[in-house]
């Protein structure tokens, strides 16, 4: 069963809106889904309580923290919400069951530099991991792009010295806060009221459905 997790240490960055639209579209597909959230915020959590009951049916995966890290059975997917500031042995724990790792950043000078030395810390963990169960796939997302803005082109520069995947540019819009107060995903709507949104899914949602070989994807930290 993959475990995706979300994660990145700066608060802000838009976590809890991709994981919940994660869930929303495995779920969508027919998949058997179940959202976690380590955070103590518990936005996730929050927002899965507000979700219709008519919706395709995402799980709550409820945990206090990430010593107690569990990979859920009778499922087919899980995403995982992190807290800000994770780090050292809780980021440790968290790769522990993790098969895929998305890491969500804005394009601002702040969470760019943020991004660069967390992205270190994960690669060198996601190395510690090595083993049978082999290293999760890393990869960005970018949250509340301008597009044609100085600071897209910055973000661009930036992600060419990580050398990690970027699977989507998520431009900065309402619909996303205006779907997450209904418990609503961009799958849960009607297409065409969302279609610019969904194009620019197309490459992450081709990553979140290739196959995972031996219950880890075996990749290298390098996309």
């Amino acid at each position: 069963m993959p475990v995706i997790l979300v994660a990145n240490p700066k608060g802000g960055v838009g976590k809890s809106t991709l994981a919940s639209n994660l869930a929303g579209f495995l779920a969508h597909r027919g998949h058997a889904v179940m959202l976690g959230d380590i955070d103590r915020q518990q936005s996730s959590a929050r927002w899965l309580a507000q979700r219709p009951a008519a919706l395709p049916a995402i799980r709550g995966w409820e945990l206090a923290s990430a010593d107690q890290l569990r990979t859920p059975k009778g499922l087919s997917h899980a995403v995982l919400d992190t807290p800000a500031g994770l780090h050292g042995k809780k980021l440790a724990q968290a790769l522990k069951v993790a098969d895929r790792v998305l890491v969500p950043l804005q394009p601002s000078l702040f969470d760019i530099q943020a991004t660069y030395d967390f992205v270190r810390e994960l690669q060198d963990a996601a190395r510690d991991r090595d083993g049978p169960a082999g290293r999760p796939d890393i990869a960005l997302v970018a949250m509340r792009v301008r597009e044609g803005t100085l600071s897209q082109q910055q973000l661009h520069q930036f992600i060419e010295q990580l050398r990690l995947p970027l699977l989507a540019e998520l431009r900065d819009t309402q619909n996303y806060v205006q779907l997450a107060a209904r418990g609503l995903t961009l799958w849960d709507i009607a297409p065409g009221r969302v279609a610019r949104d969904l194009a620019q899914w197309e490459g992450l949602c081709a990553w979140l459905e290739r196959p995972v070989k031996d219950g880890k994807d075996g990749k290298d930290g390098k996309g």
